[in-house]
């Protein structure tokens, strides 16, 4: 009989020792970031860049954003929750990138991927100091960089980033169903 593998719990998983392995090498300020809309064939990408208090990843996160996680394995009504929760938080440095349709068609999506996250990281100050990329390295960006794959479901920053991207594209896809509904974007995000 063959075991299953045992899948670890929330709980049980340590979302910020990447960030405690960055301040041990003496990196700070460190930013997740992360995209939402690279596959659906409509719509924006969206990228978004998240700095966390430095306190926090000795400390602890907050009992309200305990549950961030990848935005694609939480509900909508968490992810709506925890985006209220993120920005009440005023701690919490972020910036989004938005880069519509018709960009993407001209420069491919790949391009405009980064484009977003530089427009995302533009937009914090002071800046980052180093990112750490959900992914693959960008090698458009001008800041120092990890990327972790999967890195949304490992570290904090980038779940957070991953938050305010995919609620963000959400939004803005509910918008454009109100404007054309017979394209079901509000199914089809």
């Amino acid at each position: 009989m063959r075991e299953k593998a045992c899948m670890p719990n929330l709980a049980e998983i340590d979302r910020f020792q990447i960030e405690r392995e960055h301040h041990a090498r003496g990196l700070l300020r460190l930013t997740g970031i992360d995209e939402a809309g690279r596959g659906p064939l409509a719509g924006p990408v969206v990228a978004a860049a998240a700095i966390l208090p430095e306190e926090w990843v000795e400390d602890g996160i907050p009992e309200s954003l305990k549950k961030l996680n990848d935005s694609k394995q939480l509900t909508e009504k968490i992810r709506e929750e925890l985006f209220a929760a993120i920005h009440s938080e005023t701690e919490i440095h972020f910036g989004i990138g938005i880069i519509d349709a018709a960009v993407i068609d001209d420069i491919n999506i790949l391009q405009a991927t980064h484009r977003a996250m530089n427009a995302a990281l533009a937009q914090l100050d002071p800046p980052a100091a180093h990112v750490l990329v959900d992914g693959r390295p960008v090698p458009t960006l001008a800041t120092p960089q990890t990327a972790i794959i999967k890195g949304d479901a490992k570290s904090y920053s980038i779940a957070a980033a991953s938050i305010f991207a995919k609620v963000t594209r959400d939004r803005l896809m509910r918008g454009h169903h109100k404007q054309w509904p017979e394209y079901g974007f509000a199914q089809h995000k």
